[in-house]
């Protein structure tokens, strides 16, 4: 056993739940390791409707404590991440047969107070004749409401979590599955993790790995803490159905909600579904039904309607939803739990199970806060992720536009889309890659769409891109704007 092979903690999993805990924990004085067998949000941290928000629909399912707690986690990760984050406006057509208006103004005056709202605007109601919204939508809609909530860039979220672990002091391999873990030692003991390349030994042990839970768990020789439920939420994006920069919800008649929401410059997200997962985690992918309902959905909507034949990129993640016994997948809570061993088991492991993309940073607290009562002397610090920029956002909440006009004027041969991706990508580390370039010429290869060599560079040195895949899908989202050819020509470049 070699004192680099040695941790305080080992994190499981490499999606934004074990990213976030592995920056909490580094960031606390904590030695961590966290392992990933495939790219980072490579699951269903980089498949979600990449939305920062309370889940209005939950207050039907009473989960008030949930959607308080995800209102404030809103205004945090607007300060923390400005870049990756950013305000967006909802509208809600009121369509006949659903949900009666006294009850969504009831809901969105709630949804406005609960969770101590302090920079965005609240609800209003709107005729949809007079709104910006209202063009492309169907003539007999005459009224709805505005509010707001926020959009994400889930990948990216994920990486300047690890990127800032990294930075204080966390290792981060990834493309390392875990294959078995064991006790190692007597009494307080530590854990052996065993993975395809090596083996790790640590203090304690953080079970983040989302649709995986139950299987690592059992890997330790732990029956699993809670029966999860796999539910499967699918996405299709399609050419871009409206001009401005609203986005919608709307209401389904089996009472589920639908997003349309803009995307990419060039396109529209709609999603997302809910089904019983029953299959393999790998290589999960919208099924055709649900496509075909994602499409009808919007087409109740939309004066033109979105047929399959529209759709030129769909995906699909899973998500571990305690199962609480409904009978409807999307009726289950998406509520989380920390459930951390006892005591009299010796070296310690906890689980992460439930939860979103909202709640990530308050769940890694809460877990580091249960290994610190546990194991006091790991940690040298209390609570600080709440207060800290992540790599790249330290200019301000609200500061996003002038950010990028700042990179549109020292960078003047960067057309205003380029200049609006990179700088909601990378937010004041894109000056530290592009540098001192004057021209195109300056950064090297231009691969197409703006992505240069000097940007790659920093992706595969800074983020852990590996592959095509993780660059044009995750670390940025060029596969919907690279032709074929270009995007052959990369994984040419990248070799495979």
């Amino acid at each position: 056993m070699t004192t680099d092979r040695i941790f305080d903690l080992v994190v499981i999993g490499g999606g934004v739940n074990g990213a976030g805990v592995a920056r909490d924990a580094a960031g606390r004085g904590a030695n961590v390791l966290l392992l990933e067998a495939g790219d980072l949000a490579r699951g269903t941290s980089s498949a979600s409707t990449k939305l920062v928000h309370g889940g209005l629909r939950y207050l039907e399912y009473y989960e008030f404590a949930l959607v308080r707690e995800s209102l404030k986690e809103r205004e945090t990760l607007l300060a923390i991440a400005p870049h990756l984050v950013r305000p967006m406006r909802f509208v809600l057509p009121q369509a006949e047969g659903m949900r009666p208006r006294w009850m969504l103004r009831a809901g969105l005056f709630l949804y406005d107070h609960i969770g101590g709202r302090i920079s965005l605007p609240g609800a209003r109601g709107i005729k949809l004749s007079g709104h910006p919204a209202g063009a492309p939508i169907r003539a007999d809609l005459k009224r709805g409401f505005e509010y707001s909530d926020c959009w994400v860039d889930d990948a990216r979220l994920v990486v300047t979590n690890a990127r800032d672990a990294k930075a204080r002091g966390a290792t981060i391999l990834t493309r390392e599955k875990v294959t078995a873990i064991a006790r190692e030692g007597q009494g307080e003991g530590l854990w052996r993790v065993t993975s395809e390349k090596g083996e790790y030994y640590a203090r304690a042990i953080v079970n983040a790995s989302g649709p995986g839970v139950d299987d690592v768990a059992r890997s330790a020789g732990r029956k699993p803490a809670y029966e999860t439920r796999r539910v499967r939420g699918s996405h299709i994006v399609v050419p871009r159905l409206f001009d401005h920069d609203f986005a919608y919800i709307f209401q389904l008649p089996d009472t589920r909600i639908c997003f349309a929401i803009p995307y990419e410059g060039a396109f529209t997200l709609i999603g997302t579904t809910d089904a019983d997962h029953a299959g393999p985690l790998d290589n999960v992918q919208a099924s055709a039904d649900e496509i075909a309902y994602l499409c009808e959905a919007a087409s109740a909507y939309f004066r033109k309607p979105v047929a399959v034949a529209d759709v030129v990129y769909s995906y699909a993640g899973v998500r571990a939803l305690i199962d609480d016994g409904s009978g409807r997948p999307e009726a289950a809570t998406r509520g989380y739990r920390l459930p951390i061993s006892a005591p009299e088991e010796g070296a310690l492991i906890a689980g992460v199970y439930g939860g979103k993309i909202t709640s990530y940073r308050h769940v890694a607290e809460e877990v580091v806060d249960e290994l610190a009562e546990r194991l006091p002397d790991m940690f040298s610090r209390g609570h600080w992720t709440g207060d800290a920029p992540l790599p790249g956002g330290d200019f301000g909440k609200g500061g996003r536009d002038l950010l990028i006009a700042e990179i549109a004027g020292k960078y003047a041969f960067l057309s205003a889309q380029d200049a609006e991706r990179i700088g909601g990508a990378y937010g004041l580390d894109a000056m530290a890659w592009m540098g001192a370039a004057k021209s195109w010429d300056d950064l090297g290869r231009n691969f197409g769409c703006g992505f240069s060599a000097a940007e790659l560079d920093w992706l595969i040195a800074e983020e852990w891109a590996q592959t095509a895949e993780d660059v044009l899908w995750r670390r940025t989202k060029l596969g919907l704007h690279m032709s074929a050819e270009q995007q052959a020509a990369l994984q040419d470049y990248m070799g495979g």
